[in-house]
């Protein structure tokens, strides 16, 4: 019986691996998302997270400052969710040698690694997240696209051990 398992679980596995979506896509794309200078400044988003059953769990928004100095892109992210819970995240950008970006931040588990192109960026990481009372280490997927208002529509997937958790969906908007 284990034995015939281990075929149909590496197979669902392998698929689950296989995305049809890369970064490379989105070249050519309009208007071009340029992180260090959509985020530098203020801005803010509206987010929600949605489990693997398409069940809504948490509303909130996040007020973000953020600064470029020409090396380094320092975003300073506070979240208030609707059920009264606050939290702060600081994530520190720096490009990498391959033209990417590497990202840090106090509850990741290693750098982010992220890329752009054309109105696109992919942003990929590890993180112990805060899950009522304790963490839990997933992964997130991070899509962000830059659309002709200014407007800036996130979708990030999160997994454990590559299985769904759920997503997450943000909507950003410049601050004057």
């Amino acid at each position: 019986m284990i034995r015939r398992l281990i075929p149909v679980v590496t197979g669902a596995l392998a698929l689950m691996g296989c995305s049809g979506m890369t970064i490379e896509k989105f070249a050519g794309r309009t208007p071009e998302l340029k992180i260090e200078e959509y985020f530098a400044g203020r801005t803010r988003a509206w987010g929600i997270f949605e489990d693997r059953f398409a069940n809504l769990r948490r509303e909130f928004t996040v007020d973000i400052e953020g600064t470029w100095d020409g090396r380094e892109l320092v975003l300073d992210e506070r979240f208030d969710y609707a059920d009264g819970e606050k939290d702060r995240r600081v994530w520190r950008l720096t490009r990498d040698a391959a033209g990417g970006w590497e990202g840090r931040t106090e509850d990741a588990i290693g750098p982010a690694a992220g890329r752009a192109a054309g109105n696109a960026f992919n942003f990929r990481y590890d993180i112990n997240l805060k899950m009522g009372d304790g963490r839990m280490k997933v992964h997130f997927d991070d899509w962000m696209y830059l659309q002709p208002d200014g407007v800036l529509i996130n979708r990030a997937y999160v997994t454990k051990w590559g299985f769904d958790v759920g997503s997450v969906t943000l909507t950003f908007r410049r601050e004057p």
